[in-house]
């Protein structure tokens, strides 16, 4: 059973379902085709785009379609705190939403290696790096994750072998995800329970759900006919080169904000935890925050502070493009402590009062 009065913003899921199974499927094509080695690895890209029949098209309907992957999973997850969706009764179904992003964020830096080209190789060594923070273990923990002294052939095939199975977990996930919901029922603008303002979820949804197939099909077909590198890095057409470092080491756009979170302290192992905190904090989200079910788009303040939190966001994904020069070095440290500002102080509060 479906709430009458959902609006668009409940399509997203079904978006993102879609988008997974695209990217599984376009995967296993260039599955094919790939060869995870040192000296093959940028070469078999190459030779996908230029000699395999329609490889440029599954080539780039796989790179743009984890942007457009992403990019909905963001807005089903900022629609999920717009509208207190992480509350009882749908704790579980958020708790697990947010660790297939986890994964989702996991399996596209794996994804990010494999065409081993500059960017990829320099990205792979920064953030595999982030694993010597740890205490007394650090640098063991690396040895163990490049499979020698330098990331290598070794490490591109356990990347490789990864980055395929673990989408097959996150289906799984997904699976689980839906299974929760239909027990608890999905949560609407409202925000309030009702068992007499439901319908069965039949042709009148399936078309609507159809309907921002198409829209969201025609947006990632702007970018794959016209615009197929202009979410991707320049640097990474340039063949892996671990003598020449790139001026400024940039991962894709979906992962900005949380590497301006990084780089917003000096301290390396102040910044991985950093890092991880500002996702765990939406997975303990539920527990900080314990409530009657209130109507975000009917509280003002509510709704001021959400859309401060969105824009903090954009912010933390702008700084993370940037160099570590002034001023976008503070303007990320102020950023990231807004961040978790927001979580941990003005969330808790702001409910209290109203």
């Amino acid at each position: 059973m479906v709430p009458l009065n959902i609006n668009i913003f409940w399509n997203f899921g079904v978006l993102g379902f879609f988008f997974l199974i695209s990217q599984i499927l376009t995967g296993i094509f260039l599955g094919m085709h790939y060869v995870p080695n040192l000296d093959l690895a940028f070469k078999s890209v190459e030779h996908i785009m230029r000699d395999v029949n329609f490889g440029w098209f599954i080539r780039y309907l796989h790179s743009n379609g984890a942007s457009m992957f992403f990019f909905v999973i963001y807005i089903h997850v900022f629609r999920g705190l717009f509208y207190n969706s992480y509350i009882y009764p749908r704790a579980i179904v958020w708790i697990i939403g947010i660790i297939i992003l986890l994964l989702m964020i996991l399996t596209a830096f794996l994804g990010y290696v494999l065409p081993w080209g500059q960017m990829s190789f320099w990205a792979a060594t920064v953030i595999t790096n982030l694993a010597s923070a740890i205490p007394i273990i650090g640098n063991d923990v690396v040895i163990w994750l490049w499979g020698g002294f330098s990331v290598g052939n070794p490490t591109l095939n356990r990347f490789f072998s990864l980055h395929y199975i673990l989408p097959i977990i996150i289906l799984f996930l997904v699976v689980l995800h839906v299974l929760f919901l239909h027990f608890t029922l999905s949560s609407n603008p409202l925000g309030i329970m009702s068992d007499i303002d439901t319908t069965k979820f039949g042709t009148y949804f399936i078309i609507k759900d159809i309907y921002g197939i198409y829209l969201i099909l025609f947006i990632c077909s702007f970018f794959l006919f016209f615009y197929p590198n202009v979410l991707s890095h320049s640097d990474n057409y340039i063949p892996a080169n671990a003598l020449v470092t790139p001026n400024h080491i940039v991962p894709e756009w979906y992962f900005l904000p949380f590497y301006a979170i990084l780089r917003s302290v000096p301290n390396k192992l102040f910044g991985v935890i950093l890092l991880l905190a500002s996702i765990l904090l939406l997975v303990i989200l539920p527990f900080i925050i314990s409530y009657e079910i209130k109507n975000t788009n009917l509280k003002p303040i509510l709704r001021f502070i959400f859309f401060y939190f969105v824009f903090i966001c954009i912010i933390l994904g702008w700084i993370g493009s940037k160099d570590i020069i002034e001023p976008f070095y503070e303007i990320g440290q102020i950023s990231t402590i807004f961040y978790f500002f927001y979580f941990l102080i003005i969330l808790p509060l702001i409910h209290k009062e109203i």
